[in-house]
């Protein structure tokens, strides 16, 4: 008899940051809404966490860019600029 995971495999990653942002703000309110199964909390908890990692190292990434075309010196962004 073939085993299956304890843990469901992992979701691939989004396909841009806006599409994680999105997919995450669809989870948060789900789970805020109460309407979210017990059983699928955890799994929508894993989820989430594996979305802001994800939208976290996109923003170090996107910082760590603009800091090398700032000549290593992060300054302040200016909407109006």
């Amino acid at each position: 008899m073939p085993k299956t995971p304890a843990t469901p495999a992992t979701e691939a990653p989004p396909a841009n940051y806006e599409a994680a942002v999105l997919e995450l703000e669809n989870l948060v309110s789900r789970m805020e809404s109460g309407q979210m199964p017990l059983a699928d909390l955890l799994s929508g908890y894993r989820r989430g966490a594996q979305l802001l990692s994800y939208c976290r190292n996109q923003l170090d990434t996107l910082a760590q860019q603009i800091q090398v075309l700032e000549g290593e010196t992060l300054k302040d962004w200016k909407a109006d600029e």
